[in-house]
């Protein structure tokens, strides 16, 4: 069975429509390979069919956060960024000096959200975090420099 038909059966399974423009979207994302902004999304579905509309990008992109095929992550650029989660979990570490971003494995927040369940009975959707700081080359900047880190070139967004 082709992704996009799998995703359709989901889609269908739950109860949601399946219209041209949330298929499209859906496609759009599951096959980027990363992140995407949900002006990027719209672009991307506008190539194909030119009357989309902003708020059905995010509508879908509503409906396809509550089934958890999406994650949503503010990743420190002014806009939140979509991505296809049936892939393996993962998070991100986020420099904010250099903006350099780095895998974090789901490991380490595992633990975190069986504590806060077993605590305070909240089940915690960690699907994907971003947790920003100081990478270790420029904490070592900092420390040389006695205060704050030089900037440095720009780093690619890691995943």
């Amino acid at each position: 069975m082709s992704c996009e038909r799998a995703t359709a059966e989901t889609l269908k399974q739950s109860g949601q429509r399946l219209t041209p423009q949330r298929l499209m979207i859906l496609s759009a994302i599951r096959h980027a390979g990363g992140h995407m902004s949900a002006a990027q999304i719209m672009e991307q579905v506008k190539e194909s069919y030119a009357y989309i509309d902003v708020s059905t990008v995010y509508r879908t992109l509503g409906v396809l956060k509550r089934m958890h095929l999406v994650s949503e992550t503010d990743m420190g650029l002014g806009e939140y960024r979509y991505e296809w989660v049936e892939r393996m979990r993962h998070h991100h570490l986020i420099c904010r000096d250099c903006d350099n971003v780095s895998l974090l494995d789901d490991s380490f927040l595992t633990g975190l959200a069986a504590d806060i369940l077993d605590d305070h009975g909240f089940r915690a959707d960690i699907d994907h975090f971003a947790i920003f700081g100081l990478c270790e080359e420029c904490q070592r900047s900092a420390d040389t420099s006695g205060g704050k880190a030089n900037g440095k070139a720009k780093g690619k967004e890691g995943a």
